[in-house]
């Protein structure tokens, strides 16, 4: 069982960066495709970006420009620059797992606890 561990999260002004970082393991296959997503209160989760092991990309259209996915794929880690932060940005972020790609750009089957992101105005 493949299992995703989030940190990086936090609170910062509006304007501001953070970097999420997600790491994975156990994991018996490199993962092909990993990505961010985001759930605000009383709202559905939604994408943020995701990428796959070819260096494909895929980002909402609110954080296109602010925010950059990248992924380590001899590691299987996965990071999110996320600059000129908004508050509503403001949600928890959790990191999501493909195994084999098979689902990507969609969700794929893991996912992270999550980790809060709170954006100040």
């Amino acid at each position: 069982q493949v299992q995703l561990v989030e940190s990086g999260g936090g609170l910062v002004q509006a304007g501001g960066s953070l970097r999420l970082s997600c790491a994975a393991s156990r994991r018996v296959f490199p993962i092909q495709a990993m990505g961010w997503y985001r759930q605000a209160p009383g709202k559905q989760r939604e994408l943020v970006a995701s990428i796959h092991r070819s260096g494909s990309t895929n980002y909402a259209d609110s954080v296109k420009g602010r925010f950059t996915i990248s992924k380590d794929n001899a590691k299987d880690t996965m990071n999110l620059q996320m600059n000129s932060l908004k508050p509503e940005d403001t949600a928890v972020y959790y990191c999501n797992g493909d195994q084999f790609g098979l689902k990507w750009p969609r969700a794929g089957d893991y996912w992270g606890q999550g980790t809060q992101v709170t954006v100040s105005p």
